[in-house]
């Protein structure tokens, strides 16, 4: 995505998302690396310490955060901006919430292909099962199509943790279609995998009580994670996921197949980025994220 920004002749890229959005951190931590200024358009969400951190890496990669108490508000001063930096000839290259767009998910197609690759050589047994987050659908959009083209009929739990206006089946089934599309006109020779969405199962059960509010299940399945593999997981999304997958296990859905988890977490230690950035650079409506108590 950043690289199309750059050919395109864009100096500037803006995106969106909840306040702690991992999605956003990167992009604004990443277009930084490239010489590029990042935009983050955010909604509120339940304060996490996962959260702060995520808003400082945007302020030490000198990203423009900018928070709004519904979308209405948050469009009008999206448009603004972009308008703003138009006339100055700066217009910034759009990108949807967690890159979910047929280009953007072309990163977990290509997962779907790496996967194949570990079946193949012996690496990993080929799963009867995949459970994963699903918040903008891209993960979940970009790993059927690829599994399908691989021709590897897998089916995939998809644990949705955002609002169902953001996440439903008619909207995955759109992302899909319009992804392989997109795909088969840069590549003729590539599968037809606009039915991909049959391989995706969405799990509405573990949403609880909303987007960015840990949940008991969660807390659950994040502590027992850590204890018996070591793992982190985050309360937010890849907690909730984990908790669909023990709940089944329980229920001995389960039983004598290759279950496969996909962790889709940040596993790097982002702390030497934020140690000395103070949060005070920021618009003061992000203030009391850091102030108020944060789930953990």
């Amino acid at each position: 995505l950043l690289a199309d920004a750059q050919q395109r002749g864009h100096q500037r890229v803006l995106t969106f998302g909840f306040a702690g959005s991992n999605f956003a951190a990167a992009t604004a931590l990443n277009a930084h690396k490239l010489g590029m200024r990042s935009i983050s358009m955010l909604l509120p969400q339940a304060n996490a310490a996962y959260l702060r951190e995520n808003l400082l890496i945007s302020l030490a990669s000198q990203a423009q955060c900018h928070q709004a108490s519904n979308e209405i508000l948050l469009g009008l001063k999206t448009l603004g901006i972009t308008l703003t930096l138009s006339l100055r000839g700066q217009r910034p290259y759009w990108i949807p919430a967690g890159g979910s767009s047929p280009l953007g998910l072309l990163g977990f197609v290509n997962a779907a292909l790496e996967l194949k690759q570990q079946i193949d050589s012996g690496a990993t047994p080929r799963p009867d099962v995949i459970y994963l987050a699903m918040g903008s659908m891209g993960t979940a959009a970009g790993l059927v199509i690829g599994l399908q083209a691989c021709e590897l009929s897998i089916p995939v739990h998809a644990v949705r943790v955002v609002p169902e206006r953001y996440g439903n089946q008619p909207a995955l089934d759109k992302l899909i279609r319009k992804t392989s599309r997109f795909i088969r006109q840069h590549d003729p020779g590539f599968p037809d995998t606009a039915t991909a969405n049959q391989l995706c199962q969405i799990r509405d059960e573990f949403f609880g009580d909303g987007y960015g509010v840990f949940s008991a299940a969660g807390n659950a399945a994040t502590e027992l994670t850590h204890r018996q593999a070591d793992i982190e997981l985050d309360g937010t999304y890849s907690a909730k996921a984990m908790a669909a997958l023990i709940h089944d296990a329980h229920s001995d859905q389960l039983a004598g197949k290759h279950v496969m988890f996909w962790n889709t977490h940040n596993s790097r230690d982002t702390s030497s980025l934020v140690h000395d950035v103070d949060y005070r650079a920021l618009p003061s409506s992000f203030h009391p994220y850091f102030s108020a108590p944060a789930n953990r």
